[in-house]
Parts: C-alpha cells; sequence; structure tokens
C-alpha cells in the first residue's frame, strides 16, 4: 500500500509541475508560434516573401492590348515598391504575360512593354534598375486555361517574383 501511494504522489507532481509551466508545448512566449506570435518567413513575417505575395500582392492585370498602368495596378506597385526598398536583400524579376489572342510575337513583344512598364514605376518610386529585370513571357504561361474573357483578362498580367540576393 505505501509503493502505491508514494507512486500517486510523483505522479501528482509530475501533473502539477506540468501545469504551473505555461510555455511547455512552446505555444506560448515570445520565442513560441502561439497566437500573436510571427512566425519567420511565413504570411504573417512582413519581411517575407509569402507576405508580399499575400499580403501586397505580387501581380498585376492590364486591359487588352494595353501596358499602362490602371489606378489599382498603381495601387498594388507603390506597396511593392515600399516592400522592395525595405527590404534590399531581395530583387525582383518581372514577369510579363499576355493572354492567347493574337500572334505569339505580338504577345511576346507586349508582354515585354507590361513589365517594362512596371518596372518603370517601381524605379520611379525609388527601386533601383540594378535591382530589377524583365521577363516577357508572352501567352507561354497562363493562369487560366479558356477561351473567354474571364481567362483573357487574368493572363493580362505582370507577376513580380522576388530573388533573394543577385539577379541575372
Amino acid at each position: 500500500m505505501a509503493l502505491h501511494s508514494k507512486a500517486i504522489l510523483i505522479l501528482a507532481g509530475f501533473i502539477l509541475a506540468a501545469c504551473a509551466n505555461p510555455d511547455r508545448f512552446g505555444a506560448g512566449g515570445t520565442g513560441g508560434a502561439g497566437a500573436g506570435a510571427i512566425q519567420p518567413g511565413s504570411v504573417s513575417d512582413p519581411r517575407s516573401p509569402a507576405y508580399f505575395q499575400e499580403a501586397i500582392g505580387d501581380r498585376v492585370l492590364f486591359a487588352v492590348d494595353q501596358h499602362t498602368l490602371t489606378p489599382e495596378a498603381i495601387a498594388t506597385l507603390d506597396q511593392q515598391a515600399k516592400w522592395l526598398m525595405d527590404n534590399p536583400e531581395f530583387n525582383a524579376i518581372i514577369e510579363g504575360h499576355a493572354d492567347e489572342q493574337g500572334t505569339s510575337a505580338y504577345n511576346l513583344a507586349l508582354s515585354g512593354r507590361r513589365a517594362n512598364s512596371v518596372i518603370e514605376y517601381l524605379v520611379s518610386r525609388g527601386v533601383s534598375p540594378a535591382r530589377l529585370k524583365a521577363l516577357p513571357l508572352g501567352k507561354e504561361r497562363p493562369i487560366a486555361l479558356c477561351s473567354d474573357e474571364a481567362c483573357y483578362a487574368q493572363n493580362r498580367r505582370a507577376v513580380t517574383v522576388l530573388v533573394a540576393g543577385g539577379i541575372s
């Protein structure tokens, strides 16, 4: 009986000790992953590419046969420029895209003009041109596959792809 009572008391001591440490699973405090903690590299980390993509937006859209920036595109690019200025360890490749209408040659040229419009705007907001590179892709990488305006509108875009370090 005495051995059984001692085992119960030791077990109770362990249970109470576990309850006394709220960070025993790494979920609380400043170093844990609990509510409100910022996980490096996650969407909640304002210095991460994931945050850039989700919170700021990595793409802008264009009208048919256009490479001029819309007010919505300018608003997104203003935020992109600020993020790039605050995070000089990242450079960007600006991918230009077009919808499937028109010839491959025409769409390749148009997608280049779209990428360059984005670069010119980011440079006008203080981003060094040495940190930016245009990559015209034409109609070769659609994100929406159908032959109607809803798909075409998604494919007429420029996408800012972040690169850690230099770009070649």
